[in-house]
C-alpha cells in the first residue's frame, strides 16, 4: 500500500457491467423525497437476488444486515427535476473524469445521466455492490434532502453501534470527506403597532431586517478565512406587511446558519438570540457539526484503498450538511463519506456521472472495506 499514485495509475479497473447495470436501473426509477418506494424495491430485488436478508422498514429504508464492522449507508432519494436518463460517450477532450486513465479513454467515456445519478444514487449503488460482494451491512435511507428523517430514524432504531460507517455522497472517486458544517434554522417574528410610514420609530419590518443585519454582523468574517470555518447566514424567505386587519405591520423571516465545528448549534443560536429588540425566532432544526480525525481505522483505509485502486486521495471539507451529521451526533464509531460523482453538478439541471469513475469507486470501496474487515 506504499507506493505513489504515479506508481498506480495504471491500476486495471475495467467496467464493472453488473454495477453499472444496478446504477442504471436505481437511476432510471424515479425517488423524489417522499416518493422512494419503487426505487426501493430495486434495492430489495438486488439483495434477495445474492440471498442476503434485506427488508424495508416503517419510514421506508432499505436494510441489509450482515456483518457490522462496517455499515455502507445513503440516500435513496433526489430532488425533484426531469433529466432523461441515458448514457452517452462522449470524445476523450470531453470526458469529465480520468483523461488517459480510464478504461475506455481512447474511445472517449460513458456519462450516465438523470436525476440522482450524482446525488446519491451513484454513491448509493457502488455501496449496495460492495456489501454484497464484501459481506457487510447496508442501508438505503430516505428523506435526506429534506429532514433526514431515514436517517434519524436509523440512530433511533438501530441497536447496536457499527464499528465503522461509510456514508455516500459525491465526494469524487478519489475524494474522502471527513467534515461537515452544522445547520442551525429558525424563523424570526415581530409585530408592530400599525402608523403612518412618516413616523420615526421602527415597524416590524425595520426590526426583522436590523436584528438579521446585526446576526451578519456577529459573524462576519474576513475573506482569508476558509468557508468551512464560518458560520455562514442565508435568509431562505421574507414576508412583510400589514396585518390583514390593518391595525398592525408583521414581519416572518425564514433564516438558516451554517455552524462549523468551532461552535455549537446552541452557541449560534445564542449568540444570535442575542441581538433581539424586538420578535421572536422559533429555532426549529439543529443539526451537529462534524470533524472527523484523518488517522481513524476508516479513513486510513480509504487512503490506501484509493492509491490501490490508481489514485492520490484527497481529504475535504464539506460546506453544507449531510446524514454523517446525524451518525456522527449519535454513535461513536469512526466513519467518513465517500462516492463518485462530481459534487458540483448536484441537484443541477445536467446531473450526469462517468461510469469509469463509478467503476473506480466501486473498486475502492470493496478494497476500504476488506481492510477494515482484516
Amino acid at each position: 500500500m506504499s507506493e505513489s499514485a504515479g506508481e498506480n495509475a495504471g491500476a486495471d479497473i475495467g467496467p464493472d457491467e453488473a454495477a453499472r447495470d444496478l446504477l442504471i436501473e436505481v437511476v432510471d426509477t424515479p425517488s423524489v423525497t417522499g416518493e422512494e418506494a419503487e426505487a426501493a424495491q430495486v434495492l430489495v430485488e438486488f439483495f434477495e437476488a445474492h440471498d442476503r436478508e434485506v427488508w424495508i422498514d416503517e419510514v421506508g429504508n432499505v436494510r441489509a444486515p450482515a456483518d457490522d464492522s462496517v455499515l455502507l449507508t445513503s440516500h435513496i432519494d433526489t430532488v425533484p427535476g426531469d433529466i432523461p436518463v441515458r448514457v452517452e460517450r462522449v470524445p476523450p477532450e470531453e470526458a469529465r473524469f480520468g483523461g488517459g486513465e480510464t478504461a475506455d479513454s481512447e474511445d472517449g467515456e460513458e456519462q450516465l445521466w438523470g436525476r440522482g445519478s450524482v446525488d446519491a444514487k451513484g454513491p448509493l449503488c457502488s455501496m449496495a455492490v460492495a456489501a454484497v460482494r464484501t459481506g457487510v451491512s447496508f442501508v438505503g435511507v430516505v428523506g435526506e434532502e429534506v429532514d433526514s428523517r431515514g436517517a434519524r430514524y436509523l440512530v433511533e432504531n438501530r441497536d447496536e453501534v457499527p464499528g465503522a460507517v461509510v456514508n455516500g455522497e459525491p465526494s469524487g472517486w478519489d475524494g474522502i470527506t471527513l467534515g461537515y458544517r452544522g445547520l442551525l434554522a429558525g424563523t424570526y417574528v415581530a409585530t408592530s403597532e400599525s402608523g403612518h410610514s412618516s413616523r420615526p420609530e421602527n415597524n416590524a419590518i425595520q426590526d426583522a431586517i436590523d436584528w438579521w443585519s446585526r446576526v451578519e454582523d456577529e459573524f462576519a468574517h474576513d475573506e482569508w478565512v476558509p468557508v468551512f470555518e464560518r458560520v455562514t447566514c442565508k435568509p431562505i424567505s421574507f414576508e412583510g406587511g400589514a396585518s390583514d386587519d390593518g391595525l398592525s405591520v408583521e414581519a416572518t423571516v425564514d433564516v438558516q446558519l451554517r455552524v462549523p465545528p468551532e461552535y455549537t448549534t446552541e452557541e449560534v443560536r445564542e449568540l444570535a438570540d442575542g441581538h433581539l429588540t424586538n420578535g421572536t425566532v422559533h429555532w426549529h432544526d439543529a443539526v451537529e457539526p462534524v470533524m472527523q480525525n484523518p488517522r481513524t481505522a476508516v479513513a486510513r483505509a480509504f487512503r490506501a484503498a484509493v492509491r490501490q485502486t490508481g489514485g492520490d486521495p484527497r481529504l475535504l471539507r464539506k460546506t453544507g450538511t449531510s446524514d454523517m451529521n446525524i451518525y456522527a451526533q449519535e454513535w461513536d464509531c469512526p466513519m467518513v463519506t465517500y462516492g463518485p460523482g462530481d459534487s458540483d453538478l448536484d441537484h443541477a439541471p445536467d446531473e450526469h456521472v462517468s461510469l469509469a469513475e463509478y467503476d473506480r469507486a466501486v473498486a475502492a470501496l470493496e478494497a476500504a472495506t476488506d481492510q477494515l474487515l482484516d
